[in-house]
């Protein structure tokens, strides 16, 4: 199989290369970033720019799309709609133009929003920020791509919840450095749950969603057991050495008016700064997700959440790190 792998040179994406070039898949990398371990795959493409994305999928039979605005504070705001939705929408053109008739994409467990309960693949959407909002209507482009040819056209939706891992540089790994360096302070009393996926166990579930055949295909992705903050937390801290338990705790309103606070700066000074509201308003949400869809599929996740942790920790933090 020939493969366009958009937005591979990311995080999830060099973690996919191998796993598919294992499996003999012939892959291309389409990317406005270089690709650090694969830059002899790698051509230099634009979600924005068309004629760039049909000489990335020029011949493919498979379209994954990881590409996409995700953080907290991109600016204009218009970012998140002009990549992750007429980007969209330029991929199912071109994909339409060459006759591909499988799209993977990555969309994300934040449309959903700070819904109660476990969200599973039939919840309405409510996203609360830009981000899954456009990731919302993302994925309303890709199936109306499916509908104009069902009997021809696959398509799978993968929502995976945050996802970690080694050399990653998102929010859990922020989280794992100021608990690292004794920065870490507990905001609220811990005891809302937080669903999380490791990147090799994402990686490999996209693989094997390539065998999915025509039609439509929507799992959330999530490795289990779910952990309380107190749990992650805790174990993080005993994992490196600073001691039992929680260590400093603030009540959730002090917390909340400290993000305040760091908002307001940030917008006098134009910097921005590791807490905010929504930053505290993301860690004290009950973030728990349903994934049995995923996992009764017949997938098997190759790492345990624990050891997944463990081993993060330790390339991270281990003896020697900074």
């Amino acid at each position: 199989m020939k493969i366009a792998l958009i937005g591979g040179s990311g995080f999830i994406g060099t973690e996919l290369m191998p796993i598919l070039l294992d499996e003999r898949h012939e892959v291309i990398i389409g990317d406005i970033a270089p690709s650090q371990k694969f830059p002899n795959q790698r051509v230099e493409a634009d979600l924005l720019d068309k004629e760039s994305l049909r000489q990335v999928c020029q011949g493919c039979d498979t379209i994954i799309n990881l590409a996409a605005v995700h953080h907290d504070n991109v600016r204009p705001i218009s970012r998140y709609h002009d990549v992750n939705v007429k980007g969209s929408q330029n991929l199912c053109d071109v994909a339409q133009e060459l006759g591909i008739e499988n799209i993977v994409f990555t969309s994300s467990v934040a449309v959903y929003g700070f819904q109660p309960g476990e969200p599973d693949e039939d919840t309405p959407h409510k996203p609360f920020n830009p981000y899954g909002k456009t990731k919302s209507e993302a994925e309303d482009v890709y199936l109306l791509w499916q509908r104009h040819a069902p009997n021809k056209r696959a398509l799978t939706i993968i929502r995976p919840t945050v996802v970690f891992g080694p050399n990653n540089r998102g929010n859990v790994y922020n989280l794992l450095r100021q608990i690292a360096s004794g920065a870490f302070v507990m905001i609220g009393d811990g005891k809302n749950k937080k669903s999380m996926c490791y990147v090799g166990n994402v990686a490999s579930f996209i693989k094997y969603s390539l065998g999915f055949g025509t039609g439509v295909h929507v799992y959330n992705y999530v490795d289990k057991p779910d952990f309380t903050m107190n749990e992650l937390v805790k174990q993080v801290r005993e994992t490196l050495g600073k001691g039992k338990g929680v260590g400093i705790r603030l009540p959730y309103w002090a917390g909340y008016s400290a993000g305040a606070c760091f908002d307001a700066l940030s917008k006098i000074t134009g910097k921005t700064f590791p807490v905010s509201r929504i930053r505290i308003e993301k860690f004290c949400a009950n973030t728990v997700f349903n994934a049995d869809k995923a996992h009764s599929s017949g997938f098997n996740a190759p790492t345990n959440l624990q050891h997944a942790l463990s081993a993060t920790l330790e390339h991270e933090f281990g003896e020697g790190k900074q």
